[in-house]
């Protein structure tokens, strides 16, 4: 199943960051560009960046200055992850492309791999909320809180890996069809943005 070999892929990048657990470490995809492989690891890595990013920037002790710095960043990252999941969406596009839909075919609320970012970030959810459940300074009650939130997670991850795999399923058998709008942000174009076009 699809979903699963996703996550196992999310669970090796997600292993990899944390040998040195850095956010400015260097990247190094294990796997061919030719590959659907290479495109969940980058995705996920940069996912994985994103969310110590995002601990870090919440620290009540950062300097504006290093605070923007990292903002900025941020908005990077988020032009990235968007960018690999419409890289991953025309996988999908490309290879169902001789898939004639029946009569009566319908549109999911997102693609495919919209859905596969979800799992990402929740790859992350589970190795995160997993460590809290560990943690040697943490009081019992934490990591039995921890516990049970974990559980949610690892339910949440069958749920939406079935989803995910259904409905590639569903694609690949005609069921459904794949429509995808490019993104439009507007915030990041200099012609769009009028605080950026003003300058």
């Amino acid at each position: 199943m699809f979903s699963e070999f996703a996550f196992k892929i999310f669970n090796e990048s997600i292993a990899k960051y944390h040998v040195k657990d850095d956010v400015y470490q260097a990247f190094n995809n294990p796997y061919p560009k030719d590959e659907i492989a290479h495109l969940l690891y980058r995705k996920n890595w940069i996912d994985t960046v994103q969310w110590h990013y995002e601990d870090i920037i919440r620290d009540p002790k950062i300097e504006p200055v290093s605070a923007l710095e990292l903002k900025r960043k941020i908005d990077a990252s988020n032009q990235d992850r968007t960018d690999l999941v419409e890289y991953i969406d025309s996988y999908f596009l490309n290879k169902y492309a001789s898939v004639t839909s029946k009569s009566g075919a319908t549109l999911n609320t997102e693609s495919p791999a919209w859905a596969i970012d979800r799992l990402s970030i929740l790859a992350l959810k589970v190795y995160h909320m997993q460590e809290e459940t560990q943690r040697e300074d943490a009081s019992a009650v934490h990591k039995e809180k921890c516990s049970l939130k974990l559980n949610v997670l690892l339910e949440q991850k069958k749920d939406l890996s079935t989803a995910i795999d259904q409905l590639l399923a569903d694609i690949e058998a005609g069921n459904k069809y794949m429509k995808v709008y490019k993104q439009m942000k507007m915030y990041n174009d200099d012609e769009l943005n009028p605080v950026l076009r003003g300058k």
